[in-house]
């Protein structure tokens, strides 16, 4: 926010006087923050603050549990959290996500948005270290908000998104299941396969990202509130962990649990590096996914045409009546962002040097941005792509049975060496390898109809 000397208020804080807007909810070391870190255009997330404003909200109740705040401060901070979640602003919350790498100018920017809402809302006065912090440090704060807020988008989100995504495919192609294509290797003809043997791998892909998803999970619901600045709990009750957890959960669709070593909860991102792991595997597999669409959609006339996607948008300012697999390349572009976003992650999970890693909030915005562009990613490639596709029969089966690869059937009647020359041959006259059979074999025709039957030879095994 822009200030100027008409539109100014006055706040203090340990270091000094500092210039505020008077319309900011925030307080001086926010206004700091915003000074010191004009680095981009990026802010922490809303899921984040919203996390952590739930953390807050939970500290509060704990912190009125084992008495050391009354009832009225500890009523005004819940009642303040509620009120800016209920009434989300992201003017509120506008540090630099290239900040304090322990994300101690987020935690204050949130503690002190808190104070003022619990000031000039519910007309009591509650200081923004002292109670809003209190029994918490910026160290312990923000790794639990990141795995707080990772493991609700995952539950809430991801794995629903994924879910679907391999329950149509798994409906397509049932669909197509008898329906004959030529398969290929290298992008070269290779034997034939259906439809439905292709989408169910690809299903196969999904599914085994979501049971590695789920393995991994365990780790994220573990919270490491309560080890404050070093991991020690200094400054915290005892049983303030205990306590937040209870408060936490009460509000939750799942529940959280503390870890049990503090030390490693503050000193190390390693639940972040793993997860992002899984979301990078995730992205590998839907470009998979895209590109074999796109490539199956090729054309309509000069390229493969095995489909065609639906129609979604012009596809040229040029070329009139040109469509293109947007889809897929919308696809492509958001999962390479989170290989990207995974690379940072690992980098940044390297930097937790003593009791600290500090480079919190980049892997805060990396998690969150890459848990939405691949649950995003997975309906829309799944909505507007995989179930809306068309089968070009005509071109599907001209090419499946004009493939001269068909010859491999007969290999064990005719050997290797006899099955290429006839594959070359029918190659060079552009026949069907059925028609050079007949002429180089002693196999009779219907018997030869039987081997190269392409429904049959996706059957697979020796009868």
């Amino acid at each position: 926010m822009k200030k100027s000397k008409n539109n100014c208020r006055t706040e203090s804080d340990s270091m000094g006087k500092v210039k505020i807007p008077k319309s900011a909810l925030y307080g001086p070391q926010t206004q700091r923050a915003i000074d010191n870190f004009d680095i981009s255009d990026l802010v922490m997330p809303k899921e984040f603050i919203i996390s952590a404003l739930l953390i807050k909200k939970a500290a509060a109740k704990a912190n009125f549990k084992l008495k050391l705040i009354d009832k009225k401060i500890s009523t005004a901070i819940t009642n303040s959290a509620e009120y800016l979640i209920s009434n989300y602003n992201q003017e509120n919350f506008p540090v630099d996500v290239f900040q304090t790498g322990s994300g101690t100018s987020t935690n204050m920017n949130i503690n002190e948005v808190i104070s003022n809402v619990a000031k000039t809302k519910f007309k009591i006065n509650v200081h923004p270290n002292d109670h809003v912090n209190m029994s918490q440090s910026s160290n312990d704060v923000i790794p639990t908000a990141i795995n707080h807020c990772a493991y609700f988008l995952a539950i809430s989100k991801l794995l629903p998104s994924l879910t679907i995504l391999s329950k149509d495919i798994g409906i397509k192609s049932k669909k197509l299941n008898k329906i004959v294509k030529t398969g290929r290797t290298h992008l070269m003809d290779a034997m034939p396969i259906t439809f439905g043997q292709e989408l169910s791998g690809w299903k196969a892909q999904i599914d085994d990202n979501i049971s590695s998803l789920k393995n991994c999970l365990s780790r994220l619901k573990r919270l490491p509130i309560g080890g404050t600045a070093v991991g020690t709990g200094i400054n915290a009750h005892k049983l303030f962990a205990k306590e937040f957890l209870t408060a936490i959960n009460k509000e939750s669709r799942v529940k959280y649990v503390g870890k049990k070593n503090k030390f490693e909860g503050l000193s190390s991102q390693d639940d972040a590096v793993l997860y992002s792991s899984h979301l990078k595997s995730i992205a590998v597999s839907l470009i998979k996914i895209a590109n074999d669409l796109r490539w199956m959609n090729s054309g309509p006339d000069s390229g493969i045409s095995d489909i065609k996607l639906k129609a979604l948008q012009p596809g040229s300012s040029i070329m009139p009546g040109k469509v293109n697999p947007v889809i897929s390349e919308s696809s492509i572009m958001a999962c390479s962002q989170v290989i990207g976003n995974d690379t940072t992650i690992m980098i940044c999970g390297q930097s937790g040097n003593f009791q600290l890693n500090v480079t919190l909030p980049i892997i805060a915005y990396n998690i969150i941005q890459s848990t939405n562009l691949i649950s995003n990613t997975a309906i829309s490639i799944s909505k507007k792509a995989i179930l809306s596709f068309e089968v070009n029969k005509s071109e599907i089966e001209k090419s499946v049975h004009t493939n001269p690869i068909l010859v491999t059937a007969l290999n064990r009647i005719i050997g290797y060496e006899k099955g290429a020359y006839i594959a070359k041959k029918a190659y060079k006259l552009g026949v069907p390898i059925i028609d050079v059979a007949i002429e180089e074999t002693n196999i009779p025709e219907k018997e030869l109809k039987k081997i190269l039957d392409p429904l049959e030879l996706t059957k697979g095994g020796i009868k």
